[in-house]
């Protein structure tokens, strides 16, 4: 049999490539792997500064002392705002991809960075009346759909045995958008000092044009990908896709939101100044960020349901210490429990990834089918179902925000919000296992071999 071909075509306003078929070892060989990392790398990229401008206000709340006339249950509440509009644009940017092509929605999205960064610019000072910062907050939001965008472009670029390592390298380059932000908040923290804030702005929105350009020249559209209305709603109905979206709350939900609220915590709580803050806020994140690419990669190993439930079983112990820190007040210990946390969300964020295309396969082998026809399946249902799980786990960031600001403004401690998140870790825990792992054998089943034919094998 033939390989098939790439074909790239102008039309529709840029590249497309007619023909795809990452499955095939021979056209993976010849042309397909090398065209899938170019544009996995440029994708990181968009992704980066997306993550980096949604992230934006767990950095500008450090700038913004008495003088802002902003208590900390006001400042909980604008980088909630930045949370829910990027949960729930993320939506529209899966279906974005198909309808307008991966790589020219890459430049229009990264271009619509524009608009928050220089809003932000202009009304970053003290006068400024508090609900035009919330409306700026709320423009921050666009850089989370950049996520969904991007992971649902890659995972139509690589066969199901690779997607575990390329949707973490891609997710966990993005991610690191949030720690990068920080330190360069921290930068100008510490050296212009904390009345200078637009100069972060000011250090962005070149490399926005820069990463819309770099799309532009370098990435590609796959004609092949099409929105499949039908696949969205069977998505929808299926209950992996609300089950998984649970799991993906504690796993990215809690990465995003411990990212935003991690800097104002420290000051609320331990009384850091904005500087000492921001010299501790990027190293969580970054860990995260860089652990997530290895949660995928053991996932596709071993399996993403079990590296999810040891990972949810880990970061409740994480939590426990981070509870018993804020009960006896001790920053030292807090902090090793709380950068503990954030490599554990990063592993889970890996593995919950990994598992949504083996589950739809493994729906497909229900269904009675086999080879390619499954693997169709599985892409149709994993593609619909991605951006509705990104959406509902990143309302986890959100939810984590508000916790924090009812915590705060009720006890004076973020103790009871900490509690509250190690239940439900508890809850991922006993769902992964009753799902995906009940009944399995003992012994590890190896992903990368083969495509999962039981959930025990996602």
């Amino acid at each position: 049999m033939t390989a098939p071909t790439t074909t790239t075509a102008a039309r529709k306003g840029g590249r497309w490539i007619e023909r795809w078929d990452p499955e095939d070892a021979g056209f993976w060989r010849e042309t397909g792997e090398r065209t899938a990392r170019r544009n996995l790398l440029y994708s990181v990229l968009s992704e980066h500064i997306g993550f980096s401008v949604w992230t934006l206000w767990s950095v500008m709340v450090l700038f913004m002392g008495p003088e802002y006339g902003v208590d900390p249950a006001g400042k909980f509440f604008l980088i909630g705002m930045a949370t829910l509009v990027g949960s729930l644009v993320r939506v529209p940017y899966t279906f974005a991809v198909a309808r307008f092509g991966g790589r020219n929605w890459t430049i229009v999205s990264a271009l619509l960075l524009l608009l928050p960064t220089g809003a932000a610019y202009a009304v970053m000072e003290p006068g400024t009346s508090y609900t035009t910062f919330l409306i700026v907050s709320a423009l921050t939001g666009i850089g989370g759909g950049n996520f969904a965008s991007s992971m649902t472009n890659i995972n139509s670029f690589f066969p199901l045995r690779k997607k575990g390592w390329a949707l973490g390298l891609n997710a966990g380059g993005g991610n690191i958008g949030v720690p990068v932000v920080q330190l360069v908040g921290l930068l100008v923290i510490g050296t212009a000092g904390a009345a200078h804030p637009r100069i972060v702005l000011g250090v962005y929105i070149p490399l926005i044009v820069v990463a819309a350009v770099c799309a532009a020249l370098f990435m590609d559209n796959l004609a092949p990908v099409r929105n499949d209305t039908g696949a969205a709603r069977e998505a929808v109905r299926d209950r992996h896709t609300w089950i998984m979206s649970v799991l993906y709350i504690g796993t990215f939900g809690s990465f995003i939101g411990y990212s935003f609220a991690f800097g104002l915590v420290l000051q609320t709580q331990f009384g850091r100044t904005p500087l000492q803050a921001a010299s501790v806020t990027f190293i969580g994140p970054l860990l995260g960020s860089l652990v997530r690419p290895v949660g995928g990669m053991l996932a596709d190993r071993y399996g993403g349901a079990r590296i999810t439930l040891g990972t949810f079983a880990a970061m409740a112990v994480a939590t426990g210490v981070v509870v018993l820190a804020s009960v006896t007040e001790s920053l030292s210990v807090f902090l090793v429990g709380f950068v503990a946390l954030f490599l554990l969300t990063g592993l889970g964020n890996g593995s919950t990834y990994k598992m949504i295309p083996g589950i739809f396969y493994a729906r497909a082998v229900e269904r009675g089918l086999t080879g390619e026809p499954a693997a169709a399946y599985g892409r149709r249902l994993s593609g619909a179902s991605m951006g509705l799980i990104g959406a509902v786990g990143a309302l986890g960031g959100l939810a984590i925000n508000l916790a924090f600001r009812q915590s705060f403004q009720a006890a004076a401690t973020g103790t009871p919000a900490f509690v509250a998140f190690l239940l439900f870790y508890a809850v991922c825990f006993c769902l992964t296992w009753a799902v995906y792992l009940r009944g399995a054998p003992a012994g590890p089943v190896p992903a990368a071999a083969k495509p999962a034919r039981s959930y025990a094998e996602v």
